[in-house]
């Protein structure tokens, strides 16, 4: 029984010891701005200050640029254009869509998303064509390409299991490879 107390004081003068120390590094920390937090340090609300660190982005105009290899399969691709004008993306405002959702992308010569972008992958639910709504902010996987010498050769060779994977999304057939269910 002695031994329980023991241990619980010393328990107790820890958690107050540590909770002391952190109350005086919170006084210590001051308030920051968006752009001094994570690693893009301008403004996250207009893109002309966004210049890559070396290199440049491409200029082509979409419909114009070439499509971007895939760097392994159900990679999200590079966006291949420039980017001028289009951001920022929010939900109630994606110029994206205009051109790469299915019914418009063929005539717009542009890649049609996915069907996983139209499926709640959480629930299993195929949403009929309609967007998930995670799936709105697109530069969360998609990226532009930068133009740059490669410092060091990149050797690397993606292992596509068809050559529709090299530049189409199977993610949904693909989705529970492996798993087995109980």
């Amino acid at each position: 029984m002695h031994a329980i107390r023991e241990t619980t004081i010393a328990l107790f003068c820890a958690v107050l010891i540590i909770g002391l120390a952190s109350v005086g590094s919170a006084a210590d920390n001051k308030a920051k701005s968006e752009e001094e937090i994570g690693i893009r340090h301008e403004t996250l609300y207009d893109e002309k200050a966004v210049k890559p660190a070396h290199g440049e982005y491409g200029k082509a105009d979409p419909g114009s640029s070439k499509p971007i290899g895939r760097a392994f399969e159900n990679s999200p691709p590079l966006i291949p254009h420039d980017l001028t004008g289009m951001l920022p993306i929010a939900q109630s405002n994606n110029s994206c869509m205009g051109c790469h959702m299915p019914a418009a992308a063929e005539a717009m010569g542009a890649t049609a998303l996915p069907t996983s972008h139209f499926f709640d992958i959480k629930t299993g639910k195929d949403l009929k064509g309609e967007l998930d709504g995670k799936r709105f902010d697109c530069m969360q996987c998609h990226v532009p390409q930068v133009n740059i010498p490669e410092p060091i050769r990149n050797t690397f060779k993606a292992d596509f299991r068809t050559k529709k994977a090299k530049t189409s999304s199977n993610l949904l057939e693909n989705l529970n490879e492996g798993v087995k269910a109980d």
